[in-house]
């Protein structure tokens, strides 16, 4: 039988006395006991030959149940690993450090020739050992996401965390109705109140004690964090030339919505820099919060719109016969949000406070060939809007400009009478304008040539001209403008 297998039974024993290395950060050194091992039998010769002054003490050491080697000193071991382990609860002093192998010493009493070695046994222990922090380890459907100090900072990091989706008063106040004695109804709610029925996690949470490296470790804050977005780096990337927010998002599996929602600084219209770094994480919370609620609403009944005809009157004209008003009920019911976002809604009890009252408009019928309804056609076949209104250029550009139709003809946008048609010396170049007879003016300009005279009436679509590059004009286009009441509006507000 080796000596392996003799020391076995006797190390078992021995560590259950807790004969080891084990620091702490309570107490930095634990006094180790030494017990005398039970001296080997050796063959009679030897016995009879060897003196007391012959014996020494040497000390196998073990990591774990690993036999590592024999030194003559273990307090050089116990010293060099103390210092190790001081040097890393210094570097981590808000958590509890210690070894991740329990370090055991078995004394023997042995003749000079054992062969031990200090350096080896040292060596190897420094390989073998690592410094792990005492954590809790925040579970989800029994899988650890979070590794946390102690119990308390993972109460706080899940609490953290359903302040997200509910406030800190109403969880205050659930948590107080729990205590008491739940079997009594809840009173009526108040008009306008509110009150939370549950909070609670969709997944199973739980917590379990194991060791980790302190790198691992995160606060209450982050682990809320983590928890919340599924990551705690952000993915950047940087927009190169040529780029534009659909491509981006496209590349990176994202509506250009969800780019933008992302990057809450930029438009859809804006145009973006060259260099500059857009942020293309996809959140994926870890764990979600079902919030239950119950709510006592005044909600609006919304009023009902009647459109009578009048023959009597001009098309396009109209007139309220009675304003509507809204009316009112009261609505009791219970919602469900996961995350912030309501799944379910049901309404307990709803009661009618106030009818609603119809709104009713008179719409004229009478046609006038020469007045126009108001609700105008698109001036071309098709095109784009190359310039809108506004600023350009240093001075105000009073309409739009639509470019590149699939064929050059131009129409009037509404029925009317042309109040004049001809050559324009303000820069216009050949323009058309038309009065609608409803407070509607329009004015079509840069034709290259015109298919009505002044004092004719002409219908909505019905053909004015050709799309042309007459006058100050820096390509083919129809310049349109729009006045209503003599003042200046925007046609894409009518168009």
């Amino acid at each position: 039988m080796s000596f392996g297998e003799k020391l076995s039974p006797i190390l078992e024993k021995y560590k259950k006395l807790n004969i080891r290395h084990r620091s702490n950060q309570l107490m930095k050194r634990v006094g180790i006991t030494t017990l005398a091992l039970t001296t080997l039998t050796f063959s009679s010769a030897a016995a009879n030959s060897g003196t007391d002054q012959d014996l020494q003490t040497i000390y196998h050491v073990y990591m774990g149940n690993e036999y590592v080697g024999a030194v003559t000193n273990k307090e050089e071991v116990e010293a060099v690993l103390d210092e190790r382990l001081d040097k890393a609860q210094g570097e981590h002093s808000d958590y509890q450090v210690d070894f991740n192998h329990e370090v055991t010493y078995i004394p023997e009493n042995v003749f000079s020739a054992v062969k031990t070695n200090n350096q080896q046994v040292m060596e190897s222990l420094n390989q073998s050992l690592s410094v792990e922090a005492n954590a809790f380890a925040l579970l989800i459907n029994n899988k650890p996401v979070a590794y946390l100090k102690d119990e308390k900072a993972a109460e706080e990091a899940l609490k953290a965390f359903k302040l997200n989706y509910v406030t800190e008063e109403e969880l205050k106040e659930l948590e107080s109705r729990e205590k008491v004695d739940s079997s009594n109804p809840l009173p009526a709610l108040k008009e306008n109140e509110t009150r939370l029925l549950e909070v609670s996690f969709k997944e199973e949470v739980g917590l379990e004690q194991m060791q980790v490296k302190p790198e691992e470790l995160k606060s209450s804050e982050e682990a809320a964090e983590f928890l919340k977005k599924g990551t705690l780096e952000e993915k950047a990337y940087k927009v190169q030339e040529g780029d534009v927010l659909g491509t981006i998002a496209e590349d990176h599996q994202l509506t250009t919505g969800k780019l933008l929602e992302l990057n809450p600084e930029l438009k859809e219209d804006d145009a973006i820099k060259v260099g500059s770094e857009l942020n293309v994480t996809v959140y994926e919370p870890l764990l979600h919060v079902l919030v239950k609620k119950e709510a006592h609403k005044i909600e609006k009944i919304a009023y009902d719109k009647e459109v009578v005809e009048d023959s009597s009157m001009n098309k396009g004209d109209t007139k309220v016969k009675q304003e509507g008003q809204d009316g009112e009920k009261s609505v009791t019911f219970e919602t469900t949000e996961v995350n912030g976002s309501q799944i379910e809604k049901n309404v307990k009890e709803e009661k009618k406070l106030k009818d609603p009252v119809k709104y009713i408009v008179v719409k004229g019928t009478k046609a006038t060939p020469s007045r126009g309804s108001g609700n105008f056609a698109w001036p071309t076949n098709g095109g784009y809007i190359s310039s809108k209104q506004g600023p350009r250029w240093g001075k105000m550009h009073k309409g739009i400009d639509i470019a590149r139709p699939s064929d050059p003809t131009i129409k009037s946008v509404d029925n009317g009478r042309v109040i004049s048609a001809g050559w324009d010396d303000g820069g216009y170049g050949n323009k058309v304008v038309i009065d609608h007879g409803n407070g509607y003016k329009t004015i079509y300009a840069h034709l290259k040539s015109i298919s009505v005279s002044a004092g004719q009436t002409v219908e909505r679509g019905q053909k004015i001209g050709i799309m042309g590059s007459t006058g100050e004009s820096t390509g083919v286009h129809l310049h349109l403008e729009v006045y209503k009441n003599g003042s200046l509006i925007n046609p894409l507000d009518v168009l």
